[in-house]
């Protein structure tokens, strides 16, 4: 795959992941759909979607992961440590406050990353890791309060569980690398995806589908195949060809995406300064694309 290609899958991924955020902000906000029941459709949807899909080339060679208990291990911490809590609180975050706000505070991500790499593998932050940490800290402020010290524009929940997504985004990053060296990638994700719908299972078999007009229908489709399974795909194929710095900067089209759009068609309040703040916090993923050799060798381990 050349890199033009490449630069077109993490591009349209984004945009993908970008709609489906604000799809769910309106399934959510003029809807009212459960967040819970919709991440356990979403996951179990595409997973098996994805399996299913690789069945078809494969075969037997679907239950291939199975059969080392290391791999098996990886799986299970991959599905409970990084698939699960990245789309829960992804949903969470736009349920409380929005999909812009969410989609952004996700770019947080970064951050967390440098701090497991300063507490369990000793690397001391670089000077420009500490300059990102500032730059995040003074972005997320803007978004938070718009500028106005004594005024909350997102709630707390809202900021807890968009703090929690860029947790769970540095846990989705780290934890598959070894696992999608070994293995196809519709495989890895398509089982994680499916073990990770699991806790979902009373919500999603409780609910009604009788209740859900023609509109709410498409939206989770588009949200399960378009913003679930092939927005992973895309991100996932684009890492072929391009370092994963490049496509981390890439993946800005998402937040771009999901506020173009969710102020356009939902209305969603979405000030000047809390622009600014966004694209502080997305400047962090340009600075930590800048080249070192020490601390990128350090994140592949």
């Amino acid at each position: 795959m050349n890199k033009s290609i490449g630069i077109a899958y993490a591009i349209i991924g984004s945009i993908f992941w970008g709609t489906s955020g604000t799809v769910a902000e309106y399934l959510f906000a003029r809807q009212h759909l459960d967040p819970l029941w919709l991440v356990g459709i979403r996951l179990f949807g595409a997973g098996l979607m994805l399996l299913l899909w690789y069945a078809i080339k494969h075969g037997h060679k679907i239950f291939s992961i199975w059969h080392n208990k290391n791999n098996i291990i990886k799986l299970v911490l991959f599905a409970f440590l990084g698939m699960l809590p990245s789309q829960l609180t992804y949903f969470m975050a736009i349920k409380y406050g929005n999909a812009p706000t969410a989609t952004v505070l996700q770019f947080l991500g970064p951050l967390f990353i440098i701090g497991y790499l300063t507490v369990f593998q000793r690397v001391l932050p670089r000077r420009i890791d500490i300059f990102s940490v500032l730059l995040a800290l003074a972005g997320t402020f803007l978004l938070v309060t718009n500028g106005q010290v004594t005024h909350l524009v997102l709630g707390p929940a809202a900021l807890f569980w968009g703090i929690a997504a860029g947790l769970s985004q540095a846990s989705y990053t780290l934890l598959p690398r070894r696992l999608l060296s070994l293995f196809n990638d519709r495989l890895v994700v398509g089982w994680a995806m499916l073990l990770s719908s699991l806790p979902f299972t009373g919500v999603i078999t409780t609910h009604s589908w009788s209740s859900l007009d023609v509109m709410t229908i498409a939206g989770i489709g588009f949200i399960v195949i378009f913003g679930t399974m092939f927005a992973y795909l895309f991100y996932l194929k684009s890492l072929k060809s391009l370092l994963p710095a490049t496509t981390g900067m890439l993946s800005a089209f998402e937040p771009l995406t999901a506020t173009v759009l969710s102020v356009t068609f939902l209305s969603t309040p979405f000030s000047l300064i809390q622009a600014m703040g966004g694209i502080l916090v997305l400047s962090t993923t340009v600075i930590q694309a800048l080249p070192s050799k020490k601390y990128n060798k350090k994140v592949e381990e």
